[in-house]
């Protein structure tokens, strides 16, 4: 008979594989998708960022208190809940009628709702592995879930591009048969190991100033990297501004409630434990860095790289994907790997050790021209893959272990808010950097290219068009500069020699002009994500001797006990 311990990890992993590979089946096959609902590169930023984020802020917002109350009401049955909802929300992103605005609001909300399901099942995966597992097998377990989710992301990325050439909707459907088995499966084989504490009562107060404070913040965020009025980001948006500041001090007044109330929906006692603390700041931290920096590569592959050696823009966001596989290559050997070495030795030594390979393969980054040689690149990458996989395991395994068990699911809500949120975070951070500094260093750049090329009158167009505009359309599989002919008047067009038009719309002309601001741009992002590692690197330094709830403070409180009674007699 099979143990009940793998089942669990099978059936977790199942989850995982899944949503790793939902996201990269949609990432690969957004140019599919937006051509499939007729939608333009050059007004659709914000459909562009929903479509991308909105699930990763939903479920940042809703994975704390999911796994709160998963602790009240049971984690298994939230987890089957989740596998349920992601499943209908992906047939219903499948049977999307209608075209335009109308089909991709529709999307969003389907997106939103597969992100709901999403936070049920990563609120509680984490939890239902460490109660399965004891702690000296729970790294090894927390280690193969995410590699197998990495197989997912990897299988996405080849899903995403053969579904994508042949039918856009199909890219959703992929999600309904892995969801209904999992459903099934989840229901029939897992069960409830510890006794949910319903005894508790819900935190309605806490949870709707996290939530409000939550969602002003990161919407603030993410509408902070579109243009706002004349300028080319929306930092100075009065609603993005105000957003924000709202949003921080709601927080505040959310953690002054939680910690006076009884029955907390966010645990601040967690992050009294040294090792909780210093693996969750670890978290937030690596986020920041990395959760940007993935798509800063996807950019420069797209928008650069792909583009010089010959692929057309609508294949570009298939092949950005096979050429980061050295990255997901990377995590999910040595995320294997360390999750049984944290079992062994612990995590300060290993986690701290594959930030400071991570934090060394980003400047490595910094040195790159950006036609650079590929087995260069993808090395660097590999070794930045290798140092997360070192790092994301072990840490993970000890923010678990030192979590009391009755809290394992708000302690794994916590981890995956830290994980989104920092995300979201980091993208509006990199994007920001990028865009402003495009800004400034662009126009003049295409004013000359434009001149020299033989085409003077496009450089009053061209040169106000968002730098967000080609960035996006890129990201799209869109060629900036054949969209934007499509899209003046005819006469215009005609007075530009033939020639010409060939080579401003070729594959070469356009990646040449803006790769050099774009550099510029890219490494003082990778200062800003090195910086980030390398303070996380220092956290993780200083976390302390590794802490395992149920051998070091029920061996306190054994021994207190002991001593009373000695004290007593």
């Amino acid at each position: 008979m099979v143990q009940y311990k793998w089942i669990a990890l099978s059936n977790t992993s199942l989850g995982a594989f899944m949503g790793f590979m939902n996201a990269n089946v949609v990432l690969i096959a957004l140019p599919a998708i937006f051509r499939g609902i007729n939608i333009n590169p050059f007004n659709s930023f914000q459909y562009l960022l929903w479509i991308l984020f909105g699930y990763s802020i939903v479920s940042a917002i809703l994975v704390v208190n999911v796994g709160r109350i998963s602790d009240i009401f049971g984690r298994v049955r939230m987890y089957n809940l989740g596998f349920l909802i992601f499943t209908i929300a992906s047939l219903l992103l499948y049977l999307t009628p209608g075209k335009g605005g109308i089909a991709a609001i529709q999307l969003i909300i389907y997106r939103i709702l597969q992100g709901v399901g999403g936070s049920f099942l990563m609120a509680n995966s984490a939890a239902i592995l460490s109660e399965a597992f004891p702690p000296n097998e729970r790294g090894f377990a927390l280690g193969l879930n995410g590699v197998i989710g990495i197989f997912g992301g990897v299988a996405g990325i080849i899903i995403g591009g053969i579904l994508a050439s042949i039918y856009w909707r199909d890219v959703f459907l992929v999600s309904v048969p892995i969801g209904i088995l999992g459903t099934i499966w989840s229901y029939k084989s897992l069960k409830q190991l510890s006794k949910p504490n319903r005894n508790q009562s819900i935190d309605v107060v806490g949870n709707i100033l996290y939530a409000v404070s939550l969602i002003s913040i990161l919407l603030g965020i993410t509408y902070g990297i579109l243009p706002y009025g004349g300028q080319v980001t929306g930092w100075a948006n009065p609603f993005v501004i105000s957003g924000i500041v709202v949003g921080v001090g709601m927080f505040i007044g959310f953690l002054i409630v939680e910690s006076r109330v009884k029955d907390p929906m966010f645990r601040i006692e967690l992050f009294k434990i040294r090792a909780f603390t210093s693996s969750a700041i670890s978290i937030i931290l690596a986020q920041l860095a990395f959760g940007g920096l993935q798509l800063m590569l996807v950019l420069l592959l797209q928008a650069i790289w792909l583009p010089l050696h010959g692929y057309s823009y609508e294949v570009t966001p298939f092949w950005a994907g096979v050429y980061l596989l050295p990255l997901l290559a990377g995590f999910g050997i040595m995320g294997s790997i360390a999750g049984r070495l944290a079992d062994r030795y612990g995590a300060r030594s290993l986690a701290t050790i594959g930030l400071l390979i991570m934090g060394i393969g980003i400047l490595m980054l910094t040195t790159l021209p950006y036609n650079f040689n590929y087995v260069e690149f993808a090395l660097i990458i590999f070794f930045i893959g290798i140092g997360n996989g070192l790092f994301v395991s072990p840490n993970m395994t000890a923010l678990m272990n030192a979590s009391p068990p009755q809290h394992r699911g708000s302690a794994s809500g916590i981890r995956a808010m830290l994980t989104n949120t920092g995300s979201t975070l980091s993208i509006g951070i990199f994007f920001t950097i990028v865009i402003d500094t495009l800004y400034i260093s662009l126009p003049p750049v295409l004013t000359s290219a434009l001149t020299a090329a033989g085409a003077p009158q496009l450089v009053p167009i061209l040169s106000k068009i968002p730098p967000t505009a080609a960035i996006f359309a890129s990201f799209l599989g869109y060629n900036p500069v054949s969209t934007v002919l499509s899209q003046l008047p005819t006469s215009l067009v005609n007075t530009i020699p033939a020639s010409t038009i060939a080579t401003i719309t070729g594959t070469h002309w356009f990646p040449n002009v803006i790769a050099p601001p774009f550099m510029n741009a890219l490494r003082i992002s990778f200062y800003v994500a090195a910086s980030l590692v390398f303070l996380a690197t220092i956290v993780s330094a200083l976390r302390g001797k590794t802490v395992i709830y149920e051998r070091d403070y029920m061996k306190a409180t054994l021994t207190n006990v002991l001593d009373d009674k000695k004290d007593k007699s």
